[in-house]
């Protein structure tokens, strides 16, 4: 499997966390109301696992790999792009769990054995070590800053569907989830409000809308969200601003807010055709890594996690003179044909994915999965937030889809019995107009 290699100063920060973590999963069930629906949680018995940093460092090598597997998958548009891979893997992972067979192994393959031997321990690990760089610290020059990241998972299922006692079992204990129980089929509106709500609360009111539509065949959506925000070691100073000009792709020119830093102990590092800086937060080892090539396409073409691993390795200190420009990015879109194409088609397949770990009661196949993310960069920090939402729907009827046929084109025409089956005239139209 290829993933980053971490630096061992982070994997000494890693364990450091671990000596100050500890959570239990509480047992009960918790009511909310949303736009006419009331989710009652139910959580399994099973006590939040205890943190390993080996496990953590195999979880974060997995989503760097599929991160970078994604970014060249053809998914990202010639434009602007931002997506979230421990997002994508974190929701992804939970269907896993329950996933059987040759479902299963295609997920693993894809998702680069993220869950690991530990069934999840990894991930679990992950997210408590990551929780630790949330914080109120001070800056250099001794003013307080609130660094939030935020990473949180919540299944929504439909009310009487009879899961899996394991699933429960390893959502509570590895991603510190209980089950929200909602009503996808006799108001599948409803849900999709409660299940949005929860996002827009998790994100800060940044991802409003994550889903625009479910039906009465979905009975599990299982979302995680990630929030980050988080200022600068050293913040640049907005009087520096600029308006400079920035290079597109096809050689025209923008002229954009650009900011100015003077980094005296600055992380920089280059290569053939790339010069890499790496900016740190207030809070360590979270840092932004931006890496300039000389021809973003041709290096696109090379880039995986291993590269990027001997990128970030390559950092040494330096003096850095370094201009930004200040940028905001969106996304949003439906992964489904992304991810099969990747190599886990079963997955979404209705008449053959097999979720029998997550129930016996009725078959179920991932009918989409929505990603949408959005990065907001400027003069003080980072505020970025993502949300993606595994959405599994009854196997046995592929629900409807509204479709739109024009014919203008040559056709084939057949008048036929549809009790006997006999056609009665079969023809062609290549020309109406004659």
């Amino acid at each position: 499997m290829s993933g980053a290699t971490n630096p061992s100063g982070h994997s000494r920060a890693v364990r450091r966390w671990f000596r100050t973590i500890a959570a239990t999963v509480l047992v009960g069930i918790v009511v909310s109301g949303c736009a006419g629906q009331a989710a009652a949680e139910a959580r399994s018995q099973a006590t939040r696992a205890a943190g390993s940093p080996d496990d953590a460092m195999q979880a974060a090598a997995a989503i760097d790999a599929f991160g970078f597997d994604f970014y060249k998958s053809g998914l990202t548009s010639s434009g602007n792009d931002v997506f979230s891979p421990a997002s994508i893997v974190l929701a992804l992972s939970m269907a896993q769990v329950g996933a059987r067979g040759e479902t299963a192994s295609q997920m693993d393959a894809v998702l680069h054995s993220a869950l690991g031997a530990g069934g999840g321990n990894g991930i679990n690990s992950l997210s408590q070590a990551l929780a630790g760089l949330s914080g109120t610290v001070k800056d250099p020059a001794g003013k307080e800053h609130q660094q939030t990241l935020r990473i949180t998972n919540a299944p929504f299922s439909q009310q009487g569907l009879q899961l899996e006692g394991p699933f429960l079992d390893t959502l509570a204990s590895r991603y510190g989830a209980g089950l929200r129980l909602v009503d996808f089929q006799s108001d599948p509106d409803g849900a999709r409000r409660l299940i949005n709500s929860w996002v827009n609360d998790q994100t800060e009111q940044r991802i409003p809308e994550l889903l625009e539509k479910l039906d009465p065949l979905t009975r599990l959506v299982l979302v995680n969200a990630i929030y980050l925000k988080a200022p600068w070691l050293e913040a640049f100073a907005e009087s520096d601003t600029k308006t400079a000009p920035f290079t597109r792709p096809d050689g025209s020119q923008v002229s954009v807010p650009t900011m100015s830093l003077s980094l005296s102990e600055g992380r920089y590092a280059s290569g053939s055709g790339w010069q890499a800086v790496e900016l740190p937060y207030l809070i360590g080892p979270l840092a932004m890594t931006i890496v300039v090539p000389d021809d973003l396409v041709a290096f696109e073409h090379g880039l995986d996690a291993a590269l990027f691993a001997q990128i970030t390795a390559g950092l040494g200190a330096a003096e850095v003179d370094l201009t930004l420009p200040r940028f905001k990015v969106e996304t949003k879109s439906d992964l489904s044909s992304a991810l099969a194409g990747m190599g886990m088609p079963l997955a979404f397949d209705p008449g053959r994915a097999d979720f029998s770990g997550i129930t016996a009661q009725e078959q179920l196949y991932i009918e989409k999965v929505v990603h949408q993310a959005n990065i907001a960069v400027d003069e003080k920090g980072t505020e970025a937030t993502a949300a993606t939402a595994v959405v599994m729907a009854l196997a046995s009827a592929a629900p409807s889809q509204a479709v739109t046929l024009h014919v203008d084109r040559p056709f084939l025409f057949a008048v036929r019995d549809t009790k006997t089956g006999a056609i009665l005239f079969l023809g062609r139209v290549v020309d109406p107009s004659l």
